[in-house]
């Protein structure tokens, strides 16, 4: 496998051609997420909206809002959460169509509790049908080939059967010659005590893509900045170290680039790190510059921060672009060839 190679833009196909692969297939679980209305915490006099809620499928959804063509994979209950999960991503653009019922587990929910200190999340997703995904999905998987799959370190801490289903997945590609990318998306409540380290490490030096927090990889390995993360994860193509506010560093076959992160005001953190994995790999497919695929992921997660739900309305990647491109001129660019 050659992890060093760009993807290039699909040319248009005819109507003779079979259709088109998938820009994007995000596996993972997804869950209702219950979050105030306007606002506030969780209290019996605050009002509430049901959305879904997962790393993987908001990934596929801000991509859909960005014009490309994604699916989400994962597995739901047969209850009325379910509906609502597959119903809303549907709505978004997402392909639902690889989505598996389980008639024996519920759909997994959490519940957002802003405060002036941020935001609080309090899952319920133990037994969840997500919990008992497992390599047999990977046939009707294989139905929908993506250019991109897009998988995180959250699947691979919610069972024995999860953390199975993301090792094939990485280490042996049974969905064919796409890239493979992956969010390590560390969550010590899930993982347990002493675990995870060895596991996200091994993961992640297996994938093409791999996005990962500049603290997120400090409290896991002990590295101190993004030179030293990526002195850790040599093997990746592309390596994006995001350091909040800051900025984010991309390590990529054409050099080191930097961009900094745009200054908003927060009104809730949750899903920004998603928002922008979907930037950047929006700018991947398109075949845009190592620069402007860091604006685009800086933009779209600026958007979630500015909203009180996981997800954005973002406008086509073509518009965001040019809105970047007019706000660029004059900027010196990010480069940087002296850092690998």
């Amino acid at each position: 496998m050659d992890t060093g190679s760009e993807i290039a833009p699909l040319a248009p196909l005819t109507s003779l051609d079979p259709p088109a692969p998938l820009d994007l297939l995000a596996i993972g679980e997804t869950m209702v997420m219950v979050t105030p209305r306007h606002g506030g915490g969780l209290s019996a006099d605050n009002t509430f909206v049901l959305r879904p809620g997962g790393a993987e499928s908001n990934v596929a959804a801000l991509m859909a809002r960005l014009g490309h063509a994604t699916a989400w994979a994962g597995a739901v209950g047969t209850d009325p959460f379910s509906d609502l999960i597959t119903d809303t991503l549907r709505a978004q653009g997402v392909d639902v169509g690889l989505v598996r019922r389980d008639a024996l587990r519920p759909t997994a929910v959490y519940f957002k509790h802003p405060t002036a200190e941020g935001t609080q999340v309090f899952y319920y997703r133990t037994g969840s049908a997500a919990t008992a995904m497992h390599t047999g999905d990977i046939t009707a998987w294989r139905a929908r080939p993506a250019r991109v799959t897009h998988l995180s370190g959250i699947t691979a801490a919610l069972s024995g059967q999860s953390l199975d289903l993301v090792r094939h997945l990485v280490y042996d590609r049974p969905l064919g010659p796409g890239t493979l990318s992956f969010d390590v998306n560390h969550r010590p409540v899930l993982w347990g005590a002493g675990r995870g380290v060895a596991e996200l490490l091994d993961l992640a030096r297996r994938s093409d893509i791999v996005f990962v927090g500049r603290d997120e990889a400090q409290a896991l390995w002990g590295t101190s900045d993004a030179p030293s993360v990526r002195a850790l994860l040599p093997e990746p193509a592309h390596l994006i170290v995001k350091d909040a506010a800051v900025e984010a560093v991309a390590f990529t076959p054409e050099g080191v680039f930097r961009a900094p992160a745009r200054t908003v005001e927060v009104v809730d953190a949750v899903g920004a790190g998603d928002a922008f994995a979907a930037g950047w790999l929006s700018g991947l497919l398109d075949g845009r510059d190592q620069e402007t695929r860091l604006r685009l992921g800086h933009y779209a997660a600026a958007q979630v921060l500015l909203s009180p739900s996981d997800h954005a309305e973002l406008p086509p990647a073509h518009q965001v672009v040019a809105l970047l491109e007019g706000s660029s001129r004059g900027q010196p660019r990010g480069h940087d060839r002296g850092i690998r």
